[in-house]
């Protein structure tokens, strides 16, 4: 008989993954994988992004099975939260690409359409080292902080997940790097 077979309950698989047992974590995603993908489904309302949904929770699942506390609820409480956390999560990022596009295609389409001139050009070759120029000159806290958030698209806890630091860290360093940016190309642009 399978060591993760239907009787085994999902607490001790969890203790299990917690040890890095590979069949345990195969045992707890074969049970619950189909209801978390449809929890992720029918929030963020797209396959594809439902699956990376799903893959994120897992991943999640892998590396801190450890933290699950049987006394705040049972072990598909937990992970249909994670679950749910995530696929909100991902809503908010694809809503900040969505807005930063339309914002973008917006001031393009505003702009006034002309030949642009080998002059236009390298001004705005200038325009865009000046910023990326700025970008490289904060520190490499704030710099790595705003790139994951403004070009990977993270949300903020992602981030502090992801760089293992504390959310008002990660916060507090994505605003002041904002700020140092806002300063450093005021009347240069």
């Amino acid at each position: 008989m399978n060591e993760t077979s239907v009787e085994t309950p999902d607490e001790a698989l969890l203790a299990r993954i917690a040890q890095q047992d590979r069949d345990a974590f195969t045992g707890f995603y074969d049970r619950h994988a189909r209801i978390l993908f449809s929890v992720a489904v029918r929030i963020v309302n797209d396959h594809a992004e439902a699956e990376e949904v799903l893959q994120e929770v897992f991943v999640q699942l892998w590396e801190k099975a450890e933290r699950y506390n049987a006394q705040l609820g049972k072990p598909l409480q937990w992970v249909l939260a994670l679950t749910r956390n995530k696929a909100i999560d991902r809503l908010r990022s694809l809503g900040r690409r969505a807005r930063f596009v339309a914002e973008i295609t917006s001031e393009e389409a505003a702009a006034p359409v002309s030949d642009q001139t080998a002059t236009d050009a390298a001004s705005g070759h200038e325009r865009a080292e000046l910023i990326r120029a700025a970008v490289r000159s904060l520190p490499a806290d704030q710099r790595q902080a705003i790139e994951m958030a403004f070009l990977a698209g993270m949300t903020q806890q992602d981030i502090a997940v992801s760089l293992n630091q504390p959310l008002g860290t990660i916060k507090a360093r994505i605003r002041r790097g904002m700020l140092k940016l806002r300063d450093g190309l005021k009347g240069r642009l």
